[in-house]
């Protein structure tokens, strides 16, 4: 049977179950308004009963403190997690979004392309009026600077938010790295303290925090497995293996050991898109593995930053290898390979986006450096291939086993980014400079000399002090019968061509002979109608409406804003309504959360009189027994 003193401890452990009920509730008034904080609460449960050998059979031995713990539903994280990470990468494009907006304004307090592109034309009206008068020729050239300014302006700012945002991703991955390193230090401090027996509330508390500030930068999954004893494999230590994971399954932290990404500058020779900003980061995994920038599964502000950095509508080269062979360049042999490509913006050069200066081309699952191209069209095929001139500092030479697989230069990012609106001003200024030249110099057009006619737009050689004078223009389209009907051609054009492909909105120029005279822009073709003569004048006043002579997007050149406007105004309305939508959806989730690990302060204050009471019957029950003791032991003599 028990003890004389068995009710004695009995009442002992009811005291000690109020009194962590009290701290705990202490604890969690304590922390209202801490953040990350889990309530805690004090798990208990009643004491194996002893067998008394009596008729009534055994007797409670009153109540076992077994843990306190958080109160945490990892459900509710998950979710929250999930949507963090979309919240994160529409937040990201919305603040970005503004800023090309902002890029694009036409208003009265601020000149855009309309305003520039009218007062141009406008001051091609002047010159209809009095074709053979210098001042007014001289004052179309300084309203056509504006325009080229303006375009090199639009570029230069494009491709500095290009470096904003590829710096940005480095701050980011840093803090990845560094929310890494945190995890896995905590994990270690857990699995100290909980394999000795210990609930580490608080530093679970922290972790999860960590989590939350991980999910905004990258989608996050986590596993949480036992760590069983090696000598028994049946026997769980108490400690556990915590893995996080990210991009949709990349492991960032497992138990104690994480891995970290770093951040590698392309080489100048490496660039992805003509006109990209030097230095654009590929990342890396600390074993070496690259980081995929196209996984759709990154989630989070790094999403948002890769998109905006490298989103191309999905417009990159790509296409099929048709063979391989050998040139000679500077008397060396250089391996070269032919792609065949089918999609229709790969056909057109002014929609050309590759480097010039070369770059890297992946064929099947090998990457090669390349110095040069030449597009190819053969009429009699109706087929458009490109042939790439390979670097001799490639490991290995290029081999016949490439042909049939699959040739691309970058990857599809199916999001207009910084180089989709890069390459949409590159195809309107080659466009409408090749169309506004072609209508300058047509057949029989003189200048105030009676000379032949010369290209006004030209682009500026970045390297020295001189302009691409598009000598070699590549010619599509000939009468090739003498029936006054233009018929499809072959053609060639090379990367080192002197073509309008080298000219982009960076290096948009006015030719320099020009600009110093402007009696050399003509303005008629009858070189004996004087010089009041107007038609070629006339024809490019045309070029502002006409989608005849030239056409953007399927419309004309003066609506080159709104095309561009209507994309920047559709992405800017989507992310700020996603923005919207998530993060209502976050507050009502962590309002779930809240609701079921955050303190109340009414409950709280419920539950300490609840244990105040317990404690106080306690006390009271040991008071009562110490009455009985003292009666039987001391004045009975027994």
């Amino acid at each position: 049977m028990p003890s004389t003193f068995f009710g004695l401890n009995t009442a002992y452990t009811g005291l000690l179950a109020s009194n962590a009920a009290l701290n705990t509730t202490a604890n969690n008034i304590s922390n209202v308004n801490t953040e990350g904080y889990s309530r805690q609460q004090v798990v208990q449960q009643a004491s194996n009963a002893l067998r008394t050998f009596t008729t009534y059979g055994c007797a409670g031995a009153g109540v076992d403190t077994i843990a306190i713990q958080r109160i945490r539903d990892d459900f509710y994280d998950s979710r929250y997690w999930n949507n963090n990470a979309s919240y994160g990468e529409v937040e990201t494009k919305q603040y970005y979004y503004k800023l090309i907006e902002d890029y694009y304004t036409d208003d009265k307090y601020t000149k855009g392309f309309n305003s520039i592109f009218g007062e141009m034309f406008t001051a091609l009206e002047e010159i209809r009026k009095s074709a053979g008068s210098t001042t007014t020729k001289t004052n179309f050239v300084g309203y056509a600077e504006n325009l080229v300014e303006y375009f090199k302006n639009m570029s230069g700012q494009m491709q500095n938010l290009q470096k904003d945002v590829n710096s940005e991703i480095k701050v980011q991955v840093d803090a990845v790295n560094s929310i890494a390193e945190q995890i896995a230090t905590i994990n270690k401090q857990i699995n100290i303290i909980e394999m000795g027996g210990g609930t580490a509330n608080e530093l679970r508390d922290k972790r999860t925090t960590l989590l939350d500030e991980l999910s905004e930068i990258v989608s996050v999954e986590t596993n949480e497995t036992p760590i069983y004893d090696s000598n028994d494999p049946d026997r769980k230590t108490g400690g556990t293996n915590f893995s996080v994971m990210i991009a949709g399954g990349d492991v960032l932290v497992y138990g104690n050991d994480f891995h970290t990404l770093s951040c590698e500058a392309r080489a100048t020779d490496e660039k992805i898109n003509q006109s990209d900003a030097d230095g654009l980061y590929d990342l890396y995994w600390s074993n070496g593995n690259r980081f995929s920038l196209t996984n759709p599964s990154i989630g989070g502000k790094l999403n948002g930053l890769i998109q905006l950095r490298d989103g191309n509508n999905g417009e990159y080269f790509h296409g099929q290898v048709t063979g391989t062979g050998i040139t000679s360049v500077d008397g060396a042999a250089r391996d070269t390979v032919t792609v065949e490509v089918t999609e229709t913006y790969l056909k057109d050069m002014n929609k050309c986006t590759l480097a010039d200066g070369g770059g890297l081309i992946t064929l099947g699952n090998q990457q090669f450096k390349y110095d040069s191209w030449q597009m190819d069209y053969d009429v009699n095929t109706d087929t458009y291939s490109y042939t790439f001139v390979l670097s001799p500092e490639n490991e290995s030479a290029v081999s016949s086993d490439r042909v049939n697989k699959e040739a691309r230069v970058g990857n599809a990012f199916h999001y207009q980014g910084i180089p989709y609106y890069m390459e949409q001003m590159n195809e309107f200024v080659r466009s409408f400079a090749k169309s506004f030249n072609d209508i300058l110099t047509q057949e029989g057009s003189v200048d105030a000399y009676g000379n032949d006619a010369q290209f006004f737009f030209l682009a500026d050689v970045p390297t020295e002090d001189a302009q691409f004078t598009f000598g070699q223009s590549y010619t599509t389209q000939a009468d090739t019968n003498g029936d006054g009907v233009l018929e499809n051609v072959s053609y060639s054009i090379s990367s080192t061509d002197d073509s309008y492909y080298r000219m982009t909105a960076a290096n948009f120029a006015i030719s320099d002979a020009i600009r110093q005279n402007a009696d050399l822009f003509a303005t008629h073709t009858d070189a004996a109608a004087g010089q009041d003569a107007y038609d070629v004048v006339s024809d490019l006043i045309d070029l502002q409406t006409n989608k005849d002579k030239m056409s953007f997007r399927g419309c004309s050149a003066g609506e080159y804003l709104q095309c561009m406007l209507s994309d920047v105004a559709l992405n800017a309305n989507e992310v700020e309504n996603q923005v919207n939508t998530f993060d209502r959806i976050g507050k009502t989730i962590d309002n779930m959360r809240i609701s079921i690990s955050g303190v109340d302060e009414d409950e709280e204050a419920m539950g300490l009189v609840k244990y105040q009471n317990a404690y106080n019957l306690a006390s009271k029950m040991i008071q009562t027994l110490t009455e009985c003791y003292d009666r039987l032991i001391l004045q009975t003599g027994v």
